[in-house]
């Protein structure tokens, strides 16, 4: 015990300074701390120079740029010690600037040094290559063999015949309208989709509406409107009419049945389409302030000045599947007999086939339905919506088709996929599933110059696609991205002709799901047959097993969107 006294009188801890002196001396050294030193080294360089520059009046005129250039440093980092919203400014005063930077900058850094030719989203850097490659009409071959890696889950690939066909030369074209409509149309079976005039520049719709005429196929006006750049240029237009009713609607957002029939009686409309639901953010409405909304889009969406412009969530003009019905019979109607029909993103089960109910109880039967799928694209939406709601669209396509062979209609509706569409093999895809044609909107943005800078939402695109600054859209030159976005639907149906060909079939329509497999691990493949199976023509009237639909068909009611439980 003695020897241990000792020795802890011998190793005695020095003796500390009182609490309230160590806590001087910390914040008297703060400011030459690694968190602070930026801010002291300009603050001290600042004093120095302008002490320099008064002791020597013949240099200050020499140092005043270096002093003006420090002294802001200076007043920047006080001014970061100051403020309260940034924790890390107030704790790194001038340097935590650096974070904001890289931050700022990281999407592009990772885009063009980091990602991979299959590296990218929503759209690889490869797909994006091959769309500018073709609306430039240069070379979209690619070299030494395939970077997909062929043994990983969920790669998918087309089957080729060993007696392929000879490369079909008339252009894929299908015929929408049903028996109840007057004028059918002779569409493409690829299509721009729907974007809105003011999520789009001027230019931007008008490079596409003309391109669309170049090519022959159709182009989508998206909810906000028929403007007048989609008339100017005298393309194919598909009219969508959304919850809002812009362009044929009462002042106080009821839908006006003579402002529809005056528009959608022009010759340049082909067809009409209702909007339920958009794939990126189903079920949500959204609202352009009072401050944006011009006088243009005022006059264009039929809107007050002055007042928010409302999209609601649902629809005002029906509530219940039949009355849904019945309004797509007016539409037909009030557009002189034009194919009629809606999109939507497909959600709870029950509904759709409550639709379908009310197509069997009313006899009226929309001419096409465009399924839209949550990988489907827009300016802005909350990230829950975009991720996480919503179905996608090949689940979509797969169970509206056999929803509509299972009510023996299949053959008088047509089915457009849309959602992430570029290239062939995605249309040979879809089409294999049940589509009868496809829309694409990011492909077509590709064409006009789209970078994908992910700046839809912040009115400051890059390239002028979209964006309301006339100042950025004027760099978008009209008369060369029509030929752009013409050359890059005939080289994408090019490319389907040749896909379709080695696969030993004559069109497009003949493709099905044998003609697709997927890898469902390392050493497992299944076809699309087995992957989505399908119902016998008729057996929802039958009463079916499936259990994809047998409890959804028993809670669907044509007289409501609700299920019977």
């Amino acid at each position: 015990m003695g020897i241990v006294a000792d020795d802890n009188k011998t190793h005695a801890s020095p003796k500390r300074l009182p609490l309230a002196e160590e806590g001087i001396m910390e914040t008297l050294l703060l400011p030459f701390s690694p968190r602070f030193i930026v801010l002291t080294i300009c603050a001290v360089v600042t004093a120095l120079l302008i002490g320099i520059g008064i002791a020597d009046r013949k240099i200050f005129d020499i140092l005043l740029i270096p002093i003006l250039i420090f002294g802001a440093l200076t007043l920047l980092g006080v001014r970061d010690l100051l403020q309260k919203s940034h924790a890390v400014l107030r704790n790194y005063p001038i340097s935590a600037h650096i974070r904001f930077l890289l931050e700022e900058i990281r999407p592009e850094m990772r885009q063009y040094f980091f990602e991979s030719e299959k590296d990218g989203m929503p759209f690889s850097r490869d797909t994006r290559a091959v769309v500018y490659q073709r609306a430039k009409m240069e070379l979209d071959k690619r070299p030494f063999g395939t970077q997909e890696d062929v043994y990983r889950e969920g790669y998918e690939w087309m089957h080729h015949s060993v007696s392929p066909k000879a490369h079909a030369t008339e252009k894929f074209r299908v015929v929408i309208g049903g028996p109840d409509c007057a004028r059918p149309y002779s569409a493409s079976v690829f299509n721009i989709s729907a974007m809105s005039f003011g999520a789009l520049s001027p230019n931007a719709v008008r490079a596409l509406n003309a391109g669309a005429r170049q090519g022959g196929f159709a182009h989508d006006t998206g909810e906000g409107g028929v403007s007048p750049y989609h008339r100017e240029m005298g393309g194919d237009i598909i009219w969508e009419i959304g919850s809002g009713y812009f362009g044929c609607r009462h002042l106080d957002g009821s839908f006006d049945p003579e402002a529809f029939a005056r528009v959608a009686g022009d010759d340049q409309i082909k067809m009409v389409e209702l909007k339920i639901s958009q794939g990126a953010k189903p079920g949500h409405g959204g609202v352009l302030p009072a401050a944006k909304v011009s006088e243009e889009i005022s006059k264009i969406r039929g809107v007050a000045m002055g007042e928010d412009c409302i999209s609601p969530a649902s629809h005002r003009a029906f509530s219940t599947p039949v009355g849904m019905m019945q309004f797509i019979a007016e539409m037909r109607r009030l557009s002189g007999g034009k194919p009629a029909g809606f999109k939507l993103c497909i959600g709870h089960p029950w509904e759709f086939l409550a639709i379908c109910k009310a197509m069997l109880q009313t006899g009226i039967y929309p001419d096409f339905i465009v399924v839209d799928g949550n990988e489907g694209g827009t300016g802005a939406a909350p990230l829950e919506f975009m991720d996480h709601l919503g179905m996608p669209m090949r689940e979509g396509v797969s169970f509206v088709h056999n929803a509509l062979v299972g009510i023996n209609a299949r053959d008088r509706i047509k089915i457009g996929a849309s959602g992430k569409i570029a290239t062939a093999f995605d249309m040979a895809r879809a089409m294999a599933i049940g589509a009868d044609y496809c829309n694409s909107a990011r492909g077509f943005m590709f064409s006009l110059g789209c970078i994908q800078s992910l700046s839809c939402h912040t009115d400051r695109c890059p390239t002028g696609v979209a964006t309301q600054d006339p100042t950025r859209a004027r760099a978008l030159y009209v008369p060369l991205k029509i030929d752009r976005v013409h050359n890059y639907h005939h080289a994408t149906l090019h490319s389907l002709t040749e896909l379709i060909a080695a696969a030993g079939l004559e069109h497009p329509q003949q493709l099905r799901p044998i003609h697709f497999s997927q890898r469902t691990s390392t050493t497992q493949v299944k076809s699309f047959a087995q992957l989505y199976p399908a119902l016998r023509p008729g057996e929802l009237l039958e009463g079916t097993e499936d259990p994809r639909f047998r409890d959804a068909w028993q809670m669907a009611r044509a007289e409501t969107f609700q299920p019977a439980l």
